[in-house]
Formats: C-alpha cells, structure tokens, sequence
C-alpha cells in the first residue's frame, strides 16, 4: 500500500478515537463528578524502503494512539438541600465497597438504604473509618462536619473514610464515576466535605461540540486526500491498461 494511504489511515483513526471520547464526554455531561478526558497521541516515525526516484532510507511519519488524559479539575457545586448528598472540596475520594472490593468516587450522591446504611445510587456501602456507616431514626437530623464526621442527636455516628492517591491519572475507571487502582491510598488530608451538594461533571458542552467540529473536519479534510490519492492510482492503472503491448 502507498505510504501517503497509510498515513492516511493513521490520521483517520486518531480522529476516531478523539471522537469516541468526544462523545463519552458529552454523554456524560449530567453526571455528578464526572472528569472529562482527551486523547493523546504522539508521532511515530518509520523507515522505509526509497521508492522509484528516491535514493537513501526514507522517514514516514505516522499518528500514534498513547492513551487518554483524565482532566483532573474540580467540577461546580450544586445545592441539592439532601444532607446525604456530599461534595468533596480539594483532593481526595470517597470510599465504595464493592462486591469486586473497594472502589473509590467523586460521585458523593448518596442516601440510606432500607437498613439505615449510607448508600451509593448502586445500593453499594459508602466506607466509614470504622466501616459502613448508619442511621437510625433515634439520630435525627445528621450534621456533617468538613472533616467528614457525621453526628446526630446520639453523638457521633462515624467519619468518612476519604482517601487520596499519588497517581491520579493511574487509576481505571469502572462506569461512569468508580475507580479502581492498584495504588495503597492514604488517608486525604486536604480537603473539605461540603454537606448537601453534588460536584457536578467538569465537562463543558460548548467546548466538547467545537472539539468535536473541529475533529470531523480534520477528518474530511484526510478522507478527501486518501480519495485523491485512490484516483490517481486508479487513473494510472487505467492508463497502464489502455498502453498498446511491445
């Protein structure tokens, strides 16, 4: 195949790919603390053989797919007036157990489950410093406090177990707001629990549709070039066709 084809190609697929996440962001527009994330690619340079003409080894450069970069930054706060839902301001995590173990979240949408337990929207533990954490109708009204300890009308009930990680950008993403890792966390330290509000997604609808435009057109702008390259092939080999044998 042409090299100019397969470069091509390569472009095409970078564009694919920007827009596959692209799309998961927008997607995910209305999910609390969502972090939006952009593809990375870098060049890939090959030697090839000299074609006709040519002399020496030629280079040929190609896009290479290197990932994709979580945009770690804090999303806007929204009043919700539930006092189980919960944003965490500054760096940290909240605590999720899990049938597959634990796993870690942004997403503080939480609420009580029908045995007074503090609930994920799966159904799922939120992990205290002494475990799952519970209410009981003798507690009242709960007060969080910003170093996440719950209290009510008995006293203290627990405290958010809130983690935080050396490598943020290492951690998987299990849905649309779990982390896994293999990382040991460590105990958060700077940060504030903000009680009844959610950290919205930092996902920009306006920015994500223009990035969007953007990739289509770098799109159709590389189709129309492998579509010019394919005809003067075809062209060639037409002419080659119709050359009246020796």
């Amino acid at each position: 195949m042409d090299n100019s084809l397969l470069v091509s190609l390569s472009q095409q697929l970078a564009a694919y790919q920007s827009m596959d996440v692209i799309a998961n962001n927008i997607a995910n527009v209305s999910t609390p603390a969502f972090k939006r994330e952009e593809p990375t690619f870098q060049e890939y340079v090959a030697q090839v053989q000299p074609a006709e003409g040519e002399t020496g080894p030629q280079t040929v450069s190609f896009v290479q797919d290197t990932g994709t970069l979580r945009d770690l930054s804090e999303g806007h706060f929204q009043d919700t007036g539930s006092p189980f839902d919960l944003a965490i301001g500054g760096k940290g995590y909240f605590v999720i157990q899990t049938p597959n173990g634990d796993r870690y979240t942004r997403d503080g949408h939480f609420t009580l489950d029908t045995d007074g337990q503090i609930v994920n929207s799966d159904g799922n533990p939120v992990m205290g410093d002494g475990g799952p954490i519970s209410v009981t109708a003798d507690d009242g009204d709960v007060h969080i406090g910003a170093d996440g300890t719950l209290s009510g009308k008995t006293g203290q009930l627990g405290k958010l177990h809130v983690v935080s990680f050396a490598n943020e950008q290492a951690m998987v993403q299990e849905g649309a707001s779990l982390y896994s890792t293999s990382e040991t966390p460590a105990a958060a330290t700077d940060f504030t629990i903000h009680q009844g509000v959610i950290e919205s997604s930092n996902v920009q609808p306006v920015v994500e549709i223009s990035r969007m435009i953007d990739v289509m057109r770098a799109y159709q702008a590389t189709a129309t070039l492998t579509q010019s390259q394919e005809d003067l092939l075809r062209q060639a080999i037409d002419k080659l066709g119709q050359a009246p044998s020796s």
